[in-house]
């Protein structure tokens, strides 16, 4: 079979795809980075201060199935260039918003924005390489996770600082209206282009009928395996980065802007590092093997929940500084295999609708709740020590346990030599 992803620039389609992605986890962390600059101009209080980074939230992943429905149906160069222009305009607008309910408005806008390019993205991603080149640039893509968000800090910092808090959000905009057409100087490729097994679906084909896709998703039991592991790793990582700067203040009294840098940067060290390492690493014991994606994630979570235990445990501050490090690098070892996992447990034809729903799934299960379950139990308790010890590490040891049964599953079904 003719292979269709070689005229297509692919390399220079992940660039840009990563690029944008990169843009994309930039203006997903302006808000914190800016937000006591916008609470003291519109006059609004820490709850509702939350309300808008839960207005994003709900934007973005209650409209994904929706993007994932439609991902596997029509044109996704238009539907991700579509997201990546209203996002942008989301976030132009948030630098004007001079009311409350108009800022929650425009940040369900961001949210709706990027759930089209989130979801879509990768599935393109996936049919421009072969599978024993994919995860290595399914990592290249998320590789802009880290960075990204890292930029989002300093660059939003510096701005509310120096211009005002609408000046964040105007320079994040206003590129992302631009770059948005470039996706056009790019052709689609066919759905399963790269695949070495299976005919190429031509781009509009037909995906199961209706919301079929999202029931036959229930019936593999692998996505389903990588999926279970990877709400109870969010779940931890949301309760993780919400309170771990505030468990180094209340329990090892570190100044709380010293906390908050050293969270950022060991975030996006860890991050940076850790992603390409993971990434690169699995795709040489995945050719070896057959099982080296799933073996990743297993020992990643396995490994983490022991360091998390202990970072949250020992008492001297510069052990459990070393420790929440070394807890940060285990969870993104997993980030490029687990996202190719997802792509390639399913059909060619269900990979915008597999990644619609563990986005879905992810969020709603995952990090969605458990900054606030973590905060109950803190309340309930009054430690907050305790709420992050039973809380965490338990998520990571459900995570490893979904990931190990993944691993026994890949390999029962592995074919015989």
């Amino acid at each position: 079979m003719k292979n269709d992803a070689k005229p297509l620039w692919p390399v220079a389609t992940l660039v840009a795809l990563t690029g944008l992605n990169l843009l994309d986890y930039l203006d997903r962390q302006l808000l914190s980075a800016v937000l006591p600059a916008l609470q003291a101009d519109l006059h609004i209080g820490d709850q509702k201060a939350g309300t808008i980074a839960t207005a994003f939230m709900l934007g973005y992943f209650l409209t994904a199935p929706i993007f994932g429905w439609l991902g596997d149906r029509v044109s996704r160069r238009w539907l991700i260039a579509g997201g990546v222009f209203v996002w942008s305009l989301g976030t132009l607008l948030s630098g004007h918003a001079n009311a409350f309910i108009s800022l929650l408005c425009f940040r369900v806008l961001v949210g709706f924005g990027e759930a089209s390019f989130g979801t879509i993205s990768p599935g393109w991603i996936a049919d421009l390489f072969p599978p024993q080149r994919r995860n290595n640039a399914i990592t290249i893509f998320y590789f802009a996770i880290p960075v990204g968000s890292a930029l989002g800090y300093l660059m939003g910092g510096y701005l509310a600082v120096h211009y005002g808090w609408r000046s964040a959000f105007l320079w994040a905009g206003y590129p992302g209206l631009v770059l948005a057409f470039t996706l056009f100087l790019f052709r689609e490729p066919a759905r399963g282009a790269s695949e070495t097994t299976a005919a190429a679906v031509p781009v509009g084909a037909a995906a199961p009928a209706g919301w079929r896709s999202y029931l036959l998703l229930l019936k593999i039991p692998r996505y389903l395996l990588v999926v279970a592991g990877y709400v109870a790793q969010t779940f931890a990582m949301g309760g993780f980065s919400l309170w771990a700067p505030s468990f180094l203040f209340r329990v090892h009294h570190m100044a709380l802007d010293q906390a908050a840098f050293f969270f950022s940067a060991s975030l996006a060290a860890t991050g940076l590092v850790a992603t390409l390492a993971g990434g690169f690493c699995a795709t040489q014991w995945q050719r070896r093997t057959g099982t080296g994606y799933a073996w990743v994630l297993a020992l990643s979570a396995l490994l983490a929940a022991p360091v998390a235990f202990a970072a949250f445990t020992l008492p001297d501050l510069g052990q459990a500084k070393v420790a929440l490090v070394a807890t940060m690098f285990l969870l993104f070892l997993s980030t490029g295999p687990v996202n190719t996992l997802i792509l390639e447990t399913v059909p060619v034809a269900m990979r915008a609708c597999a990644m619609a729903a563990s986005i879905f799934a992810i969020h709603l299960l995952g990090d969605l709740g458990s900054p606030t379950f973590v905060g109950f139990l803190s309340d309930r308790w009054g430690d907050l020590r305790l709420a992050v010890l039973w809380t965490l590490p338990g998520a990571l040891i459900v995570s490893a346990f979904f990931w190990g049964w993944l691993l026994l599953h890949t390999r029962a079904n592995q074919p015989r030599a």
